[in-house]
């Protein structure tokens, strides 16, 4: 009996080491591993594409170490690209792929102009890799580009700063935006129409699909002194909004409806992304939750 005991006790007290021993290999510390990974909404437009070229190259030159990702948020430009042999990943996706690589720590630079829908599905999805069984240790996602009075200010001398020489005081210039009609941070664009109004009454931002529109704005434009109106586009590239609703030939067209009012239009065809004190702002804000990784 006292041997059938001891044989008993001594197997357990064997499963009791082994499965400390198990338990000590799977608790052991996970040595930090940090990343970045830069998330817009994705272009098709070869032209376009060399804008997030220097944004990644920026990236990449002050996080000299630091693993950098991207991830596209459109399933469509997925697609298309995928079509022509470039594979994008989602954001989803490319934080799978970090998270299976053993990356602890992410921050993320969102490209997005406004805290809209977009921006809030990718805060929401890219924080629930953080609570998951074996997900990252911290997931830290950067403000999009307007997120306060002093990034609007920002921005808006930056644009001013880029607006063509040329341009005389009097002449208009209308700048198009995204807009999101349905989401509450579309309001920020009509606070970042004051602040070009505080610094250029005659520098306007109208947007595609939210407030102000195109028809809000055209009163305004048509009581300048000068028929003459520049259309430069508020976005991260000048892609496919630029080239067609903005400055194309179709009727339905920003620069067919306001040659149809007679003003003319000069085209500058340039996305925010381009501009380096934009990108600045950008970069601010990736710093500040990087630091905080």
């Amino acid at each position: 009996m006292n041997r059938r005991f001891t044989m008993a006790l001594g197997l357990t007290v064997f499963a009791v080491l082994l499965a400390s021993q198990s338990f000590a290999a799977h608790g052991e510390k996970q040595a930090d591993k940090k990343a970045i990974l830069i998330v817009a909404f994705g272009t098709t437009v070869p032209e376009a594409q060399k804008v997030f070229e220097g944004i990644d190259q920026r990236v990449r030159k002050e996080f000299r170490n630091t693993e950098i990702r991207w991830g596209y948020t459109s399933s469509i430009v997925r697609a298309k690209l995928a079509r022509q042999g470039k594979v994008l990943d989602s954001p989803e996706v490319a934080l799978a792929k970090l998270m299976d690589e053993h990356y602890t720590h992410v921050a993320i630079l969102s490209l997005h102009t406004i805290p809209g829908e977009e921006f809030h599905d990718l805060y929401r999805n890219s924080r629930l890799f953080e609570q998951m069984a074996g997900g990252f240790k911290k997931v830290a996602v950067a403000p999009p580009l307007l997120s306060s009075h002093d990034d609007m200010v920002r921005v808006a001398k930056a644009v001013i700063g880029h607006i063509p020489r040329e341009r005389k005081p009097e002449e208009t210039v209308l700048l198009m935006g995204h807009g999101s009609e349905k989401h509450p941070a579309d309001a920020l664009y009509a606070a970042l129409n004051q602040a070009f109004s505080e610094l250029d009454p005659n520098v306007r931002l109208a947007t595609v699909s939210g407030y102000p529109s195109l028809q809000d704005v055209i009163p305004k434009i048509t009581k300048s002194k000068s028929g003459k109106v520049y259309l430069m586009p508020f976005m991260l590239v000048a892609g496919d909004h630029a080239m067609n609703d903005m400055a194309g030939d179709e009727p339905d067209s920003w620069k067919s409806i306001l040659k149809g009012k007679g003003h003319h239009c000069e085209i500058v065809m340039k996305g925010t992304g381009e501009y380096p004190e934009i990108v600045d702002v950008w970069m601010d804000h990736l710093r500040a939750v990087y630091t905080g990784l």
